[in-house]
């Protein structure tokens, strides 16, 4: 390891293997640091169908290929009486090869990515811990200026690195905007998962065996992921309110168990199957950065914002950032300009489509809403939801679909509201 790199990017999943990919490639001296042994264990291994233009673009997209795990065609949706939807297709709205995707294993997928750094010039360490990123103000400066890490290497010794450019990619760590007091938390998604893996689950049919399904519990205070792998394994995860899942109700198992139980569509999916993982837990809390990048730094992946793991879009995103960052990085050290300007220049189109997304999932979690009802009332609008399920969020027609949406919200709450009062008129009074 090197005294001096011109970018140090620090996190070696997606979004940081990215970033440093693209870095790299361009022949700028790049240190990329991980605090895990990698291979690194992590959930989150469904694909958005976007994810074939970022991996293309660093050059792993023959290796996903052929990988061996299994690919993903669709999305599918159970109510919370069991009633399934018709799964939405990616290659019904586009052909091209793109449209379909993977469900990794993230320990692989992501040790992918860190390889693929190291050979395009990355220097690659893991069991590197970040310990501080050294920042100063100059007299004209109103931000802090990044300009040095210090790391604690694989022995324990510590070691101080210069730099020109500083890329936070600690996932939900954050540790800059930690440092920097940058976080903001969605005070509407403060989410928990419990979660874990099986054998022998029952899948789809078809092109729909390798489909994400997305199952609601009966009284809709939680919803359950199924996400078919590859050797026969699915991972099952349970998803709700922290304070709701993870606050006085016993072991974590338990609580699986018991939200399990209020699932009538992932029941006869799991009768047969054989629990082979341990059952883990993370709170899922929605953020986001009130500033993406300074003088030195920028931040990518979870540690600019995160959203919710309803549509798999934490992947997808990562990398489109790790790359969009990457290009900009590049572009700042070949004119000498490493400003807030030039690295964050991409953050503002990159938030409106993410925000897209982020109205999706409002949507979801609203208890008067229904993908299948919203869709029966305006067919017109499955091919612009599927391309949000797609990840194709960068455009201006992206969101042409959420004022319809929005309507259909209003209604279906006036109409809940309407019927409660109807059933508290007809009571009988006491006697």
């Amino acid at each position: 390891m090197k005294d001096f790199y011109d970018c140090v990017v620090i996190g070696g999943g997606p979004a940081g293997g990215s970033t440093a990919s693209i870095v790299a490639e361009s022949g700028f001296s790049t240190l990329l640091v991980e605090r895990d042994p990698v291979p690194r264990f992590h959930v989150g291994e469904s694909l958005m169908p976007e994810c074939y233009w970022p991996l293309e673009r660093i050059g792993v997209l023959d290796q996903v290929k052929r990988a061996g795990w299994q690919t993903k065609k669709s999305v599918q949706f159970v109510t919370h009486t069991g009633k399934e939807s018709a799964p939405f297709f990616f290659r019904e709205h586009d052909e091209r090869e793109c449209s379909t995707t993977w469900q990794v294993e993230r320990s692989e997928f992501d040790k992918m990515l860190f390889d693929r750094a190291a050979e395009l010039g990355a220097d690659c360490h893991d069991r590197t811990r970040l310990v501080d990123v050294e920042t100063e103000y100059g007299e004209s400066d109103d931000q802090p200026v990044a300009r040095a890490v210090t790391l604690k290497l694989a022995d324990g010794t510590l070691k101080k690195v210069g730099c020109r450019v500083v890329v936070d990619a600690t996932g939900q760590q954050s540790f800059l905007a930690g440092k920097l007091g940058l976080k903001e938390i969605n005070p509407d998604l403060k989410k928990a998962a419990i979660w874990t893996y099986y054998r022998g689950a029952v899948r789809g049919e078809g092109d729909n065996d390798g489909a994400t399904i997305i199952l609601n519990t009966e009284n809709r205070d939680s919803w359950f992921w199924f996400i078919p792998q590859s050797r026969d394994i699915t991972s099952v995860g349970c998803v709700g309110d922290n304070d709701y899942l993870l606050k006085g109700r016993g072991t974590p198992e338990q609580v699986f168990e018991e939200e399990l139980a209020k699932c009538p569509g992932l029941q006869p999916r799991l009768a047969n199957a054989t629990r082979v993982g341990k059952v883990s837990t993370a709170k899922e809390f929605s953020y986001m950065t009130r500033r993406h990048a300074g003088p030195g730094w920028v931040l990518v992946g979870d540690a600019l914002g995160f959203i919710d793991p309803v549509y798999s879009s934490g992947v997808y995103f990562a990398l489109e950032m790790g790359v969009r960052a990457g290009d900009a990085i590049v572009t700042g050290l070949q004119k000498d300009d490493v400003s807030a300007e030039q690295l964050g220049q991409w953050t503002d189109d990159f938030k409106a489509g993410a925000s897209r997304v982020r109205q999706l999932v409002h949507a979801f979690y609203n208890r008067d809403f229904s993908i299948g009802r919203f869709m029966k009332e305006h067919p017109e609008y499955r091919g612009n939801l599927t391309d949000l399920l797609i990840g194709r969020v960068f455009h201006e027609d992206a969101g042409k679909m959420f004022p319809a949406l929005g309507q259909s919200i209003e209604m279906a709450r006036a109409n809940a509201m309407s019927n409660s009062e109807s059933m508290a008129d007809t009571k009988p009074m006491p006697t």
